[in-house]
């Protein structure tokens, strides 16, 4: 995930460490990885070794990794104990019913393209339909859905440095799926201060059995995310791994003063995430910001998302409609504190992005707009259906630049019922949603 910089960003809850305090953290990072080892030497080979360490060296060629204990952790950790199996669509993305094959890294002929799935850096499927993931049989699947899954490197390697773990924090990581986040925590952290909760018991069972596998034994819950676990609070990180529409309140309550949580925060559409990160003071006292960011993590349960069919991206792109013509440049897709903002004041909108031109669409009443250049400064706008989305595009242009053009929000949690953002400069506030009906 790439988050655009910004200069009201919440300061660090752990100060930078000076040289020396450098030196005891990799004396204790060695010794938190110390279980990992002997396990790695027996369920590890020289292929997997080799195909984790080609995949860190690209997360840091582009530079969305860089020297720390997150690096550590993913050099050291053999993901192939965490995932031994894994889904690999055999379809078209369009294709229904969809087909799926289960890979088994038990199965010779399976090995070099779980292999290459589990490090290519991509998303990986690890549960279909909400099947029990522990004692499967390999093979087909049609239809269905991915119910759970170890999300892109990119991604996870930057929010993994955002959290800024350290040796003996207590870690809540909200969203089991694969364990990847829990065992990097486990790794850093030590595995007696890590809880990783899942509301899926066949995710949290699996993840428990293969954490076990390289000799960690945090806790591993079933129960629902926006509750957390107080138990064994508060927290020194709260790691949430699938979209919320808003801060559970809870995850705040439970975040220890100097702690730091991240989630992304989206709405119905799942173009333009925001990116929520927030600090406790050690007054107790909450400070947080909604940051624009290219990447998200996927809609948690009961989180319904827009989507554009394949007969309207169709549509989109090759279906005629009211043209204008424009010296007004559409705003770039660099401009994410923009595209944050769109969104929040316009809902309902999906962008296409696999159109070569600018296409969005807004599902629910069918409306759709394109833009194409048609010269040098020039460009013809396309729209159809009853919302003019280029206009609205134009508003929310207006209002962000009147606002200062920010890359980031201050996000305010005033009560269980009202959170609300607000530009640096308060020209610009909107509420977060309260229910999935926020979608026109």
């Amino acid at each position: 995930m790439n988050t655009v910089p910004n200069t009201a960003a919440v300061p660090p809850a752990v100060p930078a460490p000076s040289e020396p305090l450098e030196c005891t953290m990799r004396s204790e990072l060695a010794q938190s990885a110390a279980p990992l080892l002997p396990e790695q030497t027996v369920g590890d080979t020289s292929g997997a070794a080799a195909a984790r360490t080609a995949m860190v060296a690209r997360l840091e060629e582009s530079g969305e990794l860089r020297p720390g204990p997150a690096r550590e952790a993913l050099l050291a950790l053999p993901r192939q104990v965490l995932m031994p199996q894994a889904y690999v669509r055999r379809s078209a993305p369009d294709e229904t019913p969809p087909r799926w094959d289960l890979l088994d890294w038990t199965r010779p002929a399976d090995r070099d393209e779980l292999l290459e799935r589990l490090h290519s850096g991509d998303s990986v499927a690890i549960q279909h339909d909400g099947e029990p993931i522990l004692g499967r049989t390999a093979g087909s699947r049609r239809g269905g859905v991915v119910t759970a899954m170890s999300s892109t490197m990119g991604m996870t390697a930057n929010l993994l440095q955002l959290l800024d773990l350290r040796p003996g924090q207590r870690v809540l990581d909200v969203g089991t799926g694969a364990g990847v986040t829990a065992a990097v925590a486990c790794f850093v952290c030590g595995h007696d201060r890590v809880v990783t909760l899942d509301i899926d018991p066949h995710v949290t069972a699996a993840a428990r059995e293969r954490l076990s596998a390289l000799g960690y034994q945090p806790t591993a819950a079933t129960g629902d995310g926006a509750t957390g676990w107080p138990d064994t609070g508060p927290y020194d990180r709260v790691f949430v791994s699938f979209a919320v529409r808003r801060v559970p309140t809870a995850l705040v309550e439970q975040l220890a003063p100097g702690g730091r949580a991240l989630m992304t925060l989206g709405t119905s559409s799942p173009s333009w995430p925001g990116l929520a990160v927030i600090g406790k003071r050690p007054d107790g006292t909450v400070e947080a910001e909604l940051r624009a960011v290219e990447f998200g993590h996927r809609a948690g349960a009961g989180f319904d998302r827009l989507f554009l069919s394949a007969s309207f991206r169709k549509a989109i792109t090759t279906a005629d409609g009211w043209t204008q013509r424009t010296r007004l440049a559409p705003p770039a897709d660099t401009a994410r504190g923009f595209w944050l903002t769109l969104d929040a004041l316009y809902p309902g909108l999906v962008r296409h992005f696999g159109a070569e031109d600018l296409a969005i669409g807004a599902p629910k009443c069918g409306s759709w707009m394109r833009v194409r250049a048609a010269g040098h400064r020039r460009w013809d706008v396309t729209t159809c259906g009853p919302r003019d989305i280029w206009a609205e595009i134009q508003d929310a242009a207006a209002r962000w630049r009147a606002a200062g053009e920010p890359a980031a929000y201050r996000l305010h949690l005033d009560t269980d019922d009202v959170q609300r953002t607000t530009s640096p400069n308060g020209a610009l506030t909107w509420q977060l949603p309260h229910t999935p009906g926020d979608s026109r």
